[in-house]
C-alpha cells in the first residue's frame, strides 16, 4: 500500500514558497513566493530582500520613520524576485504560490507575466487601498486568487 499522507501539490508548493521566505533577512516580514507551470514543474522562487549589490547590512529595515530610511523604497518583493529570477520565456498560465496575499505593483508583474492563478497563505493587509487595488486587478485580468487553508501537516527534515 502507498502512503496517504503525502503532502498535495498546493502543500508541496507553499512548503517551497515558505522555505524561500526563510532566506529573507526582514526581520518583521519574511515573504516566499514559488512560480509553477501547469504540468507541476517549479520555474523559479524568490523571497523578500535587498536588490542584488545592495548590502543587507546597509540598507534599512525599520518600517517607521523618514521614509529613506525604511525599507520600502528598497526592498525587492518575493513576487517579483520569482518573476526576475526566471530565466525561461514563458509562464503563460503559470500558478504563483506566495505566503502573503501579493502588493498591486507585484499584481501589475504577475498579471504581465502571464501568471493565471495566486495561491496565498496569508492576506493580513486585506482591504487595505493597495490589497483593493490588487484584487481588482487580478479580477479584471482573469487571474484566479485562492487562500490555501493550512491542513495540519508539518515540513520537516528528518527522513
Amino acid at each position: 500500500m502507498k502512503r496517504t499522507d503525502y503532502l498535495t501539490w498546493d502543500e508541496y508548493f507553499m512548503g517551497v514558497a515558505m522555505m524561500s521566505a526563510m532566506r529573507s533577512k526582514d526581520p518583521n516580514t519574511s515573504v516566499g513566493a514559488c512560480i509553477v507551470s501547469q504540468d507541476n514543474r517549479i520555474l523559479s522562487v524568490g523571497y523578500n530582500g535587498m536588490p542584488r549589490g545592495c548590502s543587507d547590512d546597509e540598507y534599512p529595515w525599520e518600517r517607521e520613520g523618514d521614509e529613506l530610511n525604511t525599507k520600502y523604497y528598497f526592498v525587492c518583493h518575493a513576487e517579483l524576485n520569482a518573476l526576475l529570477n526566471y530565466s525561461g520565456t514563458d509562464m503563460k498560465n503559470a500558478r504563483c504560490y506566495s505566503t502573503l496575499f501579493p502588493c498591486n505593483e507585484c499584481t501589475k508583474a504577475l498579471i504581465q507575466a502571464g501568471i493565471s492563478e495566486i495561491v496565498y497563505l496569508s492576506d493580513k493587509y486585506d482591504q487595505t487601498k493597495p490589497n483593493i487595488a490588487a484584487k481588482r486587478m487580478f479580477r479584471s485580468a482573469g487571474v484566479t486568487m485562492r487562500q490555501l487553508k493550512p491542513s495540519g501537516k508539518h515540513l520537516c527534515f528528518d527522513l
